[in-house]
Formats: structure tokens, sequence, C-alpha cells
């Protein structure tokens, strides 16, 4: 077994495996202190799930047993700070750790959305009606911490085993928001949903949840997902489409079957969007890519013709963006995601026809202006090829050119960056030039030179503007 040390590890990775063997050790002290209390620590929700599976645990939810919150609050004194806002729903959080402590409770529903509850705190409560609460089974599995012991009172690890999403019980409904969070589950987890829970969730609606955890949802979709297929296959089997207009117009929108044997254009959606999931870089930009591939084709509907020929033409579609845009916005109230997500939508299908009609690097250099980040445009336009069903010797004619892009981009050094002006303001008042109306024009053509690769470094442009000053 190889040892991991600061020099086999980057820095960064280095704290993050320190971070988490900290937090470790501190839910084990936690588990300690309450079982000298006379209590007993269980683990409980995703992190048992990701036990079970092998995966690592990034936060911890501990449900605390046999102890009052005062009792618990004088146990945990010693070993750790505490945030107790939450303690009046039974709830507090680890200060300093991504660790939260809960005690057994019910949950009543009195009103409207997610906090229309009543909570009743019960220490003494019995394992399985404390799990009846939780939303699947595979997330209402226990484990203790001191023993190990596991305690599985739905059978949640059969289900997990055989893949297999299942509400816990009838009181899944008090939170639509459950009905989101299978969608992204079953697609981090490769999951088939009971019918009854596909059933159950078909009854709910989402008009009460916030944008924000509506949004959360979402990421986790798109940021930790593979199985982008099923995923939204189930969105469409429980007809929450309706609350996404726009993805729900691709459902039977055709396509020209020589170019999209697949099918209509939601077939071919979801297999973009899981395409680009196999091509995520783990970065900040993954939403952006994800988002761009989940709404690449949002205008089609708008721009599908149907000739008298029966030809299918889909003529605009690319520039078509204002259902991408208000899909995005219907879920985040973030102004940078439509800012940077609308330019590559609006441009992907341009890295290979830009290498297909021998473009300069004119074309490349303004395309990089309008996309901002071509490296993420390649990306979004290899994934779009990944999501057609095509003959092996097409799909890698197309990718070859995609890669040409690529390696033209890094060339030019605008894979991840926009050109900057070379010839600023100060240079043209450095030789005379008065601020005016004749400056824009003068920097405009300087720019357009430059991006035309008439000169490349400070000094060439500087040349270039003297000669253009001098009449040349």
């Amino acid at each position: 077994m190889q040892i991991l040390t600061s020099k086999n590890l980057k820095l960064p990775l280095i704290k993050v495996i320190l971070s988490l063997m900290k937090t470790i050790d501190k839910v084990h002290e936690i588990a300690n202190a309450v079982h000298h209390a006379g209590g007993r620590a269980l683990m409980v929700g995703g992190c048992v799930r990701d036990h079970l599976l092998g995966e690592t645990i990034k936060d911890y939810d501990l449900e605390i047993y046999g102890l009052s919150a005062a009792q618990l609050l004088a146990a945990l004194e010693p070993v750790c700070e505490t945030d107790a806002v939450g303690m009046s729903f039974g709830v507090l959080k680890v200060k300093h750790f991504d660790i939260d402590l809960a005690l057994p409770r019910r949950e009543n529903k009195t009103g409207k959305g997610h906090r229309g509850f009543i909570v009743d705190v019960d220490p003494a409560m019995d394992f399985s009606t404390a799990a009846a609460r939780r939303d699947f089974t595979i997330n209402a599995i226990m484990r203790d911490i001191i023993t190990g012991e596991i305690i599985d009172p739905h059978n949640g690890q059969k289900d997990l085993q055989n893949r297999i999403l299942r509400h816990v019980s009838p009181a899944f409904s008090e939170d639509p928001l459950r009905v989101l969070r299978g969608m992204q589950f079953i697609s981090r987890f490769d999951l088939v949903p009971d019918p009854q829970t596909t059933e159950l969730c078909s009854t709910l609606s989402q008009n009460e949840l916030p944008p924000e955890r509506i949004a959360t949802e979402w990421e986790k979709l798109l940021l930790k997902g593979t199985h982008i297929v099923k995923a939204l296959n189930f969105l469409r089997a429980v007809n929450w489409v309706r609350y996404y207009p726009a993805l729900q117009n691709l459902i039977n929108c055709p396509q020209n079957p020589f170019w999209h044997p697949e099918g209509d254009v939601w077939n071919h959606t979801l297999l973009v969007t899981e395409a680009a999931a196999k091509m995520r870089k783990n970065s900040a930009d993954d939403l952006i890519f994800m988002l761009a591939a989940l709404c690449h084709d949002f205008g089609k509907p708008c721009c599908t013709v149907i000739q008298n020929d029966g030809k299918i033409t889909s003529a605009g579609h690319d520039t078509a963006t204002a259902d991408a845009e208000k899909f995005i916005t219907s879920i985040w109230l973030r102004r940078d995601l439509p800012e940077r997500v609308i330019p590559l939508i609006s441009r992907h299908m341009h890295p290979w026809q830009l290498v297909e009609n021998g473009s300069s690097d004119k074309a490349f250099r303004k395309l990089a202006l309008h996309v901002k980040r071509l490296d993420i445009l390649a990306d979004l336009a290899e994934a779009d090829v990944r999501g057609i069903i095509m003959r092996d010797d097409e799909r890698c004619s197309r990718l070859a050119k995609i890669d040409i892009f690529r390696k033209r981009c890094q060339a030019l050094a605008i894979a991840d960056s926009v050109p900057a002006p070379l010839i600023l303001g100060r240079h043209l008042i450095e030789r005379g030039m008065t601020p005016g109306a004749a400056f824009k024009p003068m920097l405009d053509r300087c720019f357009e030179a430059q991006l035309a690769g008439e000169f490349t470094t400070l000094s060439e442009a500087l040349e270039y503007l003297d000669n253009v000053l001098c009449g040349k």
C-alpha cells in the first residue's frame, strides 16, 4: 500500500484528508461522550448510505438517543463547541466541523411549505418510529458509531443492494422536495424507483418550494449525477416536467432522423447531458458546462419545421435562447449563470463548423470574445456529438474536428481567456491624440487588426499604430 506523504500528494488534497480524519476523530469523541452520559449516538441518513457504498463521508448526521437536550449539551461541553440555534427543533451543529446532531423527534404537518411543522422531541423514541420520518429507505439506515452495529428497521440495505428507490412512509408527502431528491439520488446511485414511490411523487406539487431548495437538488443532479437519463425520465414519469416548460417542450419535438436517429429532442438532450456528466472536471466551471449541455437545444421546439416533403429542420435553434434563460433564472438567482451559459448555447455548433469552413484566426478570436471560454465550448460540442446515435466513423470524424478546434485555440492562447486589446487609450494620448470622438474608432481599428493577426506583441502593435497615424 502506498504511504500518503507530502511528496506524493498535492497540498490541497493533504488538507482535505487531514480535515476528514479530524472530523472522524471528533465524531468518535462525541459518541464516547454521549455513551458516558448514558446515551447512544447513531450515524443516520446519507453518511450511513455512503459508508455502505464505500464512499468517502464528508459530513456526518448523528442522532442522539437517551439524553435530553440539556443532558446532551452538558455531555458535549468538554469535547466540542456547539451552535444551539436549532435546539428548539432538536437540532444543533458542531462548530468547526461538518457534523450535525439531532434528537429523535416527531414532525406534525401544520401548514404550507417546508417550515409548516410542529416538532416534538422524544429521546426515548424507538428506532423504527424515528426513521419513519426520513425520505427513502436507503437514507433510513442507522449505524452505532462505537459498536458498528447496523440498525435497519425499513430494509434500506436490501433496497440499496438492489438499487431500489423506495419511500419510507406516508409522511414522505409532507415535503414535496423529496421528489427532486429522488431525482438526484436516482442519478447518483443508479437507482430504479419503486412503482408506488413513483405514483406517490406524481401526486405532489412543487409550487410551495422556495427556489433555493430547488436549486440545491438540481445542482446535486448536475454536479454529482451520472445516470442523467434515468433521473430525468423519472421527473417525466411523475409529471414534474410540467414545472419546467422548456424541458417539457422537448418531449416529442421531432428531429431529422438522418442526423438524430436517437429520436426526439428530449432523448437527445438526456444523452448529451449524461455524456457531459462523464466529462466533468470537478472544477468551479462544472455547473456552467452542465447547464449548457442540458439547455443547448431548448431553442429547437420554437424553430422546428416539418416541410412539405417531410424533411425536419430547426434552423436558428442555437441562437433561440429565451427558453434556456427562463429555465436558468427560474431556479437560480445567480446573474452569472445566464451570462456565462447563454453564449455557450448560442455557439454550440461553432467548434466543428469553424474547422469545416477553414475559418481564420480572426474568426476564432472573435468567437472567444463572445463565448469567453472556448475550452468549455469545445467540451459542449463534444458532449453534443456523443449524445447522437451515429456510426463510429461519423462520430470519430466529428470529434476529430473538435480536437483540431481545441488545438487551434491553445495555439492562439485563447482556450480559457479572452484576447485583450494591446492598444489602449493611453497609447493614443502619448502620441498626441486628444480624448474625444475619434478615440473609439481608432481603438476599434487597432483591435480588429489585432484579432486579424496583423500584430501579436505590444511593440508590433505600437508600430502598427504609428503607421496608421502617419497615414501609411
